[in-house]
């Protein structure tokens, strides 16, 4: 999966949420370009250890840390295990979110919070605690690539929510990006439809049909992205890339 021009050899990275789905597949890339690679999981454990047991089969060095990525307390202990496991803290990707449809009219307060809370809160717990890390990393370019979505650039009627939560992201990105620098560089991947196995075929058809390159996106596509961003120039902060084929330009 990894671009042969991009290599990520004698760094560490740790994805959120990277037991599994597109959290798996960015793991496993930044692996195969040579980082050690730590993932968290709040209730995939099993799903946490298969992918920390193929990163560790490609030769790198593996940990799977369970997080709360809402619990200030929880994610300081995780950057604090990886710190400990590999020495030092090079990458940092914010994949970890939730997702849910809603009608606006009948959101709920609790509804609402529940996904800001892991969605726009659990990107700046993490990142807060693993600057200093990233701030230090012995080639002077720690990195930061935070999962935003499309649907924070485009509204979706039946998505309000999330797509708030992400557009939250999104500022907060650029955000980072200047509090930050110059140590370390922020971006961000903001992916359209993905597909993910147990997708909804007459769905995804829909999607596909509407996308300029005729297709959906696949887990690949944002794994390429986030290692353009992990091993492209440090120089390159403060942007958000759609990875969408080209459906949100309508």
């Amino acid at each position: 999966m990894a671009m042969s021009n991009q290599s990520l050899d004698g760094k560490s990275a740790l994805v959120t949420g990277g037991a599994r789905r597109v959290g798996r597949g960015i793991a496993l890339a930044l692996a195969e370009a040579g980082a050690d690679v730590a993932l968290t999981y709040r209730t995939s454990h099993a799903e946490a250890v298969e992918t920390a047991s193929d990163i560790e089969s490609l030769g790198r060095r593996a940990l799977a840390v369970e997080c709360d990525v809402r619990s200030e307390a929880s994610v300081r202990a995780a950057i604090a295990a990886v710190v400990g496991r590999f020495g030092r803290l090079d990458l940092l990707v914010n994949n970890a979110a939730v997702f849910e449809s809603a009608q606006l009219d009948s959101l709920t307060l609790a509804q609402w919070d529940a996904v800001f809370e892991t969605n726009a809160r659990g990107p700046f717990l993490v990142a807060r605690e693993a600057l200093p890390h990233l701030r230090a990393s012995k080639t002077r370019e720690g990195r930061i690539v935070n999962i935003g979505s499309l649907g924070g650039m485009k509204a979706w009627a039946g998505h309000a929510h999330y797509c708030a939560s992400k557009a939250a992201l999104h500022m907060l990105t650029q955000a980072m990006a200047k509090a930050f620098a110059p140590e370390v560089s922020v971006n961000c991947v903001a992916p359209g439809w993905i597909e993910i196995g147990g997708d909804d075929a007459g769905q995804a058809k829909h999607f596909a049909d509407k996308t300029p390159m005729r297709r959906n996106g696949s887990v690949e596509d944002v794994a390429q992205a986030v290692l353009f961003f992990a091993a492209g120039p440090h120089f390159v902060t403060g942007q958000v890339l759609a990875v969408d084929g080209g459906l949100g330009l309508g």
